[in-house]
């Protein structure tokens, strides 16, 4: 019989068991959190990014005399971030007083539309065009539908103030993603005569949704860079040539844009069918109302 001040000993308790369901589990949320911290990654980066998919900027220095360049657009630093040119028209026709703004679209510079301004200028349009930021000796800051609404309404209010030309004497052409910047410039400035609109590179959002490098993501709710076209067409009621080029996909947009309008297929942004589609537009909307004097009020 044991001495009764003897503690008798306990048996140790039983180690503890981790059963392999709650390891399965356990592994599961860490791989399932791993992939939606993987996938609001990608849609992070598709949203900072997307840009690249639809814009591919080109910078350049330019060549030639600087006193040929026109710097405006000052910053918050007061430096000019933009840089065009004024091209005066090169004969003289009833169109001397008409000013088209160009605006270029997403791939390359001006300089890569000088065919199309030099048809322009034949026809006895002056041109003013000029780069994006992001874009030739512009600013160094990469674009964005965003960035490139502000620059063009920045080269209206250069022409319409600095050089204190008249708006309903100013004709935006917008080639590409142009045509959208275009559109929304007539919609915002009312006596704005006409417009013209070239291969339209425009309506982006359903083109990416489709894409199926793209499938997985939210590209609805995530893309900003449409530059959309058909809406803003449907309501302007600013006269309008929508041109297309043959052979070409039908640009959906012009079918639903609004009177009044003139569409016209042609092999090139140059030529006898350019330029007769630009003066029957010419003849028919602007050059009688903006050459007029502007209306007064009698009471």
């Amino acid at each position: 019989m044991a001495h009764p001040s003897h503690k008798s000993r306990q048996a140790p308790p039983p180690p503890e068991v981790v059963e392999g369901a709650w390891l399965l589990k356990a592994f599961a949320v860490v791989v399932i959190a791993a992939l939606l911290c993987t996938y609001a990654t990608l849609c992070i980066l598709f949203s900072k990014s997307q840009w690249q998919l639809v814009l591919h900027p080109v910078q350049t220095s330019e060549g030639g005399s600087p006193k040929d360049l026109i710097h405006f657009g000052a910053g918050d630093t007061g430096q000019p971030q933009l840089t065009g040119e004024w091209l005066p028209a090169s004969t003289s026709s009833g169109y001397n007083h008409l000013t088209v703004l160009f605006l270029s679209g997403g791939d390359g510079t001006r300089k890569d539309f000088a065919e199309t301004q030099a048809a322009l200028r034949n026809l006895g349009l002056n041109v003013f065009t000029f780069d994006y930021r992001g874009y030739g000796s512009s600013a160094k800051i990469h674009p964005s539908q965003l960035r490139m609404l502000e620059d063009a309404e920045t080269a209206w209010k250069y022409l319409t103030g600095t050089r204190e030309i008249p708006g309903r004497s100013i004709l935006p052409y917008g080639v590409g993603v142009g045509a959208s910047l275009a559109t929304s410039l007539a919609l915002e400035h009312n006596e704005i005569a006409a417009v013209m609109l070239d291969s339209p590179y425009c309506d982006l959002r359903d083109v990416f949704r489709h894409n199926p490098k793209f499938r997985f993501l939210p590209v609805g709710l995530l893309f900003h860079e449409d530059f959309p076209l058909t809406a803003p067409l449907s309501s302007l009621s600013t006269p309008k040539l929508l041109l297309s080029h043959k052979p070409s996909r039908e640009v959906a947009a012009y079918d639903s844009a609004a009177a009044p309008k003139i569409t016209a297929a042609v092999s090139a942004s140059s030529g006898p069918q350019f330029e007769g589609a630009v003066r029957q537009l010419l003849d028919q909307y602007v050059a009688v109302s903006s050459s007029a004097p502007a209306a007064t009020t009698t009471r």
